[in-house]
């Protein structure tokens, strides 16, 4: 079935986490005018996806920062504007210390049937040097809240956090998986240029990362969420069955999404294109009847180098007829001969003209899909 996706980037945040390279902002000034900016952004875009909609994921920043009738409006219009499924899903990011029950129940009400808990942490002392608003105990009553209202939700965990032991990130998974969470993200924490965290690193204040410790910690992650009954449909991605986040899905299996909002991005199988990642210039812009996208036609090769980066995080892997249907029958050939030393050094597999990472290199998956790329 063909599938599309929406996604609304919400750039606001009460602070700067001291890790996120995303783009943002903590003054709520222009809140009011980019909510409408939003809006008739979803207007002027409307003819762009005729394909059904199955996913809508408000991220951001913050989206849990906006009201309930600020969430309603952009949604009304989604609903207006395109062929949204009866039962789409419909994710709003938030945080811990956004999360009580009255903001639950307008959640509900306004048709957001799924919620991503950003805890990242249930270390304080980890909470404190990422800058993050909440502490290890709003960290737990939210998410119990989460648990006790909604069938279909997620939390976000960070591993590989400077000062964080191995004991840490057990512990934090054997909370959620005592909690029966359904899907959990679990992201290794990078340097970003530009960001708090490196300027701390180099100025001393923290150590850097151990990559023995992410390496350590990732592998536990993958070990101990099987053995609990979670898929790892994704790198970063762990879900009990029937509870995939279709938004990821969307991404991961290279499916057609549309992105309103600054710095928000689409795709339509050929053709990427990005917002301004500013937030005035978006604004204006946008009440100008002019749409502030840059945008990047792929090449066959681009094509191919994505579908070996997003097939290698996925646990299906790597189907080379279906990028011989894609590309033709020479870009198989091309795969088949650049994998046969990762076969024989025991990094790839291959059954049933599948590829995909062994286990004991997922951590460093990435690395080994970009060595398989075509770049010339």
């Amino acid at each position: 079935m063909v599938i599309a996706s929406i996604y609304i980037h919400i750039p606001f945040c009460s602070k700067a986490c001291h890790y996120c390279d995303y783009h943002f902002s903590t003054s709520m000034k222009l809140k009011s005018r980019l909510i409408n900016a939003v809006v008739k952004e979803i207007g002027l875009r409307k003819d762009e996806i005729k394909t059904k909609i199955e996913s809508i994921y408000f991220g951001g920043g913050t989206p849990s920062l906006l009201s309930k009738e600020e969430i309603n409006l952009i949604l009304s219009k989604i609903r207006n504007s395109f062929n949204v499924s009866s039962n789409a899903e419909c994710t709003l990011e938030c945080n811990p210390e956004n999360v009580n029950i009255n903001i639950i129940n307008d959640w509900k009400d306004i048709g957001i049937n799924r919620v991503s808990l950003g805890i990242q942490s249930f270390n304080d002392k980890s909470l404190q040097l990422m800058n993050r608003s909440h502490d290890s105990l709003k960290a737990f009553s939210s998410l119990q809240l989460l648990k006790n209202n909604f069938k279909n939700f997620s939390v976000d965990l960070i591993y590989g956090i400077p000062h964080s032991k191995l004991h840490d990130w057990k512990k934090a998974l054997k909370i959620v998986t005592d909690l029966d969470v359904p899907h959990i993200s679990a992201y290794v924490l990078t340097v970003e240029p530009k960001t708090a965290l490196i300027k701390m690193i180099e100025k001393n204040q923290i150590k850097g990362v151990d990559e023995k410790n992410q390496r350590d910690q990732h592998m536990f992650a993958y070990e101990f969420l099987t053995e609990n009954g979670y898929e790892n449909y994704e790198f970063s991605s762990f879900s009990k069955p029937g509870f995939q986040c279709k938004n990821n899905v969307t991404y991961w299996t290279r499916k057609e999404y549309i992105g309103f909002g600054p710095s928000a991005h689409s795709f339509n199988g050929t053709e990427r294109k990005w917002n301004v990642s500013n937030n005035s210039i978006y604004i204006d812009k946008i009440n100008a009847n002019i749409l502030p996208l840059e945008s990047e036609t792929l090449t066959q090769n681009n094509i191919f180098n994505e579908m070996v980066m997003v097939g290698l995080r996925r646990s299906s892997g790597i189907k080379i007829s279906e990028i011989e249907s894609t590309l033709g029958i020479s870009y198989g050939d091309y795969l088949n001969k650049e994998i046969k030393s990762k076969l024989y050094e025991g990094i790839l597999d291959k059954k049933d003209n599948i590829i995909s990472v062994k286990k004991n290199f997922k951590f460093i998956t990435d690395g080994i899909a970009s060595e398989l790329f075509i770049t010339s």
